[in-house]
């Protein structure tokens, strides 16, 4: 597990670096994003992957991973949302946004212990493709739960879902880092 601890930390400081880049140079616009548009966008992304995964290739330069750190963090944006509310115009600056965004991901990782704890691991015996089929599939419940109004009947909420996208993309992250490393030099 502390192998585990040590890679989630780096994937998610990447992801988290970017962000503030980022912040820093849109400031925090997203916070005028409703949630179903911040699953929306989630969502293209998880499928852009998937049709780079079947067909190999792309016409736009980014490929998967950059997909991936947008996933993780539009995740966490979405939970910010859900906990703070959507604003009219933005309303924190790049350092509270930050701060808000590190708390999310600080939720997702003492998630990730417990099912990790749990599950043993065995996020690390599946393809990056099967995390993308499960990201999207949480994806569809979550704008089925909008289309509801919020609203279910035995299932987790909006949150726990993107709670479970993020680590999922962390996980992807991962494998995509061992993959690499793992490859021969050509």
């Amino acid at each position: 597990m502390e192998k585990t601890l040590l890679q989630y930390d780096r994937v998610v400081e990447a992801c988290m670096g970017l962000f503030a880049k980022k912040a820093k140079d849109y400031g925090t616009a997203w916070r005028v994003m409703r949630i179903a548009s911040l699953t929306d966008q989630v969502f293209i992304k998880a499928q852009r992957i998937r049709t780079l995964q079947q067909t190999g290739q792309g016409k736009v330069a980014e490929g998967i991973r950059p997909e991936l750190v947008g996933m993780l963090n539009y995740s966490a944006m979405a939970l910010v949302q859900l906990k703070l509310g959507v604003a009219d115009a933005p309303d924190l600056s790049a350092g509270e946004a930050l701060a808000e965004v590190r708390q999310a991901v600080a939720a997702a990782r003492d998630l990730m212990v417990r099912k990790n704890h749990d599950y043993g691991e065995a996020w690390r015996n599946m393809r990056i493709s099967s995390l993308v089929d499960l990201m999207l599939v949480k994806l569809l419940r979550i704008k089925q739960i909008e289309d509801n109004h919020g609203r279910t009947l035995v299932s987790e909420g909006i949150d726990a879902n993107f709670l479970d996208i993020l680590n999922y993309a962390a996980f992807a992250l991962i494998l995509m880092d061992e993959q690499e490393s793992s490859a021969p030099d050509r």
